[in-house]
């Protein structure tokens, strides 16, 4: 499989390059994917409450909940049988006074021992397998994140109002043929009210161009010519801004054993029209929704739901019936004294065609302090202050 892959992945990656900056819809899109089992099994809602090591991607101002002495968060996954592999790892330390909190990230979404073809075809005609060379093809970002609190609600003691943002670097590579870099600034919002938790993410803020530059020999130009395939040039992408709204509520007393948290997101792209459940040729908003159970603040169940679409029915010949399909997600977590382990189920598209996937992720704790328990926000997390 990895041969026939092979051999369409040049052209895919390749294709649109031209010399003239684009605007398209789904440009990096890697970087939308999540990361954390937690935040994946709970179908990505995550902006109102995010709130550990894995805050950098989903939402900076939960950096602020991190009191521990430092935070370590690691996570892997795998797709399309193995062949894609997708790993996430980040570092958080709050500041002396922990009135801020800095945090770095990286993540890689990359394809690995790819079969090289340009020269599998030779002058003659023949082929000659002996020619086929291994090359990995690598999506990066590394995110430099920065928290810290706001008294803007001084007067109201149940109000409290953190504050993020991230300066995100994007790197990626098709071996020695190609590479692209690109920079950009997230911004992120958190508020609390009693047991309701508010969040705003926007990604991209200031639009983030992604520069690509080819490295193609004349061998291989010619090669690109004699096949049909365009020679690509100097070009780079352009990724507008994306708001990621977020409202949730601890559904239970605080207290409790048992705790039960709900959060509903929607993201609202404005690359254009997207297959989501609301589009329109401007903008496009995704809804997603998770729900966290968890007893003793030690054990968790997940589960959520997104890419929720409004797609034809095939059975139809009039092309007017539709029916919605979305992606389900479910998840555990269990915490064991300074570490963390989360599990995730999830699927990159719909369950009418899905690729599930096992995700697990791991954080560590490093002299954890000991904090009250409020709601069912997770790992004994009370609600966000602004310290």
């Amino acid at each position: 499989m990895k041969k026939r892959l092979a051999l369409f992945l040049i052209p895919v990656l390749f294709a649109g390059q031209k010399a003239l900056s684009q605007t398209r819809i789904y440009v990096n899109e890697y970087l939308n994917i999540g990361v954390g089992a937690r935040g994946l099994a709970m179908a990505g809602a995550q902006s109102a409450t995010s709130n550990d090591v894995m805050s950098g991607y989903w939402n900076p101002a939960g950096l602020m909940q991190v009191e521990d002495d430092l935070q370590v968060g690691l996570m892997h996954a795998e797709y399309f049988s193995g062949i894609s592999k997708y790993d996430f790892g980040s570092i958080v330390k709050p500041l002396k006074g922990k009135k801020r909190v800095v945090g770095f990230s990286v993540l890689r979404f990359a394809t690995d021992d790819i079969a090289n073809t340009i020269d599998l075809v030779q002058p003659d005609g023949s082929i000659d397998e002996s020619k086929i060379k291994s090359m990995s093809a690598g999506d990066y970002a590394f995110l430099l994140s920065y928290a810290q609190g706001l008294n803007i609600f001084k007067k109201n003691p149940n109000i409290h109002t953190n504050i993020g943002a991230n300066a995100k670097i994007i790197y990626r590579n098709l071996s020695s043929l190609a590479n692209a870099w690109g920079v950009g600034v997230d911004v992120g919002i958190q508020t609390t009210y009693k047991q309701w938790y508010f969040g705003l993410m926007a990604k991209d803020i200031t639009t983030t161009y992604t520069s690509w530059s080819f490295n193609l020999s004349e061998h291989d130009k010619q090669v690109f010519g004699a096949t049909g395939n365009e020679i690509p040039v100097k070009s780079y992408e352009v990724m507008l801004p994306r708001f990621n709204f977020g409202v949730a509520r601890d559904l239970l007393k605080p207290g409790k054993k048992f705790q039960v948290m709900a959060e509903l997101d929607a993201d609202l792209t404005t690359d254009g029209k997207r297959n989501t459940l609301i589009s329109t040729s401007g903008f496009s908003i995704d809804p997603h929704m998770g729900v966290e159970a968890s007893y003793k603040h030690t054990i968790y169940l997940r589960a959520g739901i997104g890419n929720i679409q409004r797609v034809l029915d095939d059975r139809d010949t009039t092309n007017q019936s539709k029916y919605t399909l979305f992606q389900p997600t479910v998840g555990v977590g269990i915490k064991l004294k300074a570490i963390v382990v989360d599990y995730a189920f999830t699927s990159l598209q719909t369950q009418s065609n899905p690729l599930y996937t096992h995700i697990v992720s791991l954080r560590i704790n490093v002299n954890p302090v000991a904090k009250k328990k409020k709601g069912s926000t997770p790992d004994d997390i009370s609600a966000p202050s602004s310290k």
